[in-house]
């Protein structure tokens, strides 16, 4: 019998991402028995089940305040902080924003994006592909960040005190850019290091 793989996420609150109890209860029932269950590293579930009751599964999840998104070769939902100083200190709208307009676009490889509300950056976005880290009234990015393999490394510095008008099209620049230009599978740092931050850099500009 055919399976289907999508991602469930709650999105997040201040004190971050968080799964209600009666949304699991949901999850659980509205995905049947035989459904497989993964805690990704990147703090959604990846469900395995039937593909003829997938829609009807997700529109349960979604009635319940659950996101849905596509899994595999796309934008992970944003990583983020526990916004610890406080929603509007640390940016939570901004980030819900970023959220919404980055999550579930198709890319070469899985693309992951994080978000920290303030400089000490708890949320290890230096460690995504992308990472947005908010300095009081602008956001500083960086790019390139690898957790695994051997050759682990944090990002470095794309630009800084980019304004929060300015933040969405420049994540979205980058994304695009990797869309339009990056091979199958290609790990966005490797992707970086061929076409050059240069290069990217003037395409966000342009």
């Amino acid at each position: 019998m055919a399976t289907l793989i999508f991602a469930v996420t709650p999105g997040f609150e201040v004190g971050g991402t968080v799964f209600k109890p009666e949304q699991l209860a949901v999850l659980g029932a509205a995905v049947g028995a035989d459904a497989r269950i993964e805690m990704t590293t990147f703090k959604q579930l990846y469900v395995e089940m039937q593909e003829e009751r997938a829609e009807e599964a997700k529109f349960k999840l979604q009635q319940i305040g659950l996101e849905v998104y596509p899994a595999g070769f796309y934008t992970k939902s944003l990583i983020t902080c526990n916004f610890c100083k406080g929603a509007e200190e640390a940016g939570l709208s901004t980030a819900r924003a970023l959220d919404e307009a980055v999550a579930g676009l198709a890319a070469p490889s899985p693309l992951k994006i994080g978000y920290s509300g303030c400089a000490l950056a708890t949320g290890e976005p230096l460690l995504k592909d992308i990472g947005v880290v908010k300095m009081r009234d602008a956001y500083d990015i960086y790019i390139g960040g690898e957790a695994k393999s051997l050759k682990a490394a944090p990002g470095f510095l794309f630009m800084e005190r980019v304004s929060e008008d300015q933040l969405i099209p420049v994540v979205r620049g980058l994304i695009q850019y990797f869309q339009d230009h990056g091979k199958k599978k290609e790990k966005f740092s490797k992707f970086i290091e061929r076409v050059t931050a240069d290069a990217l850099r003037a395409a966000v500009v342009e």
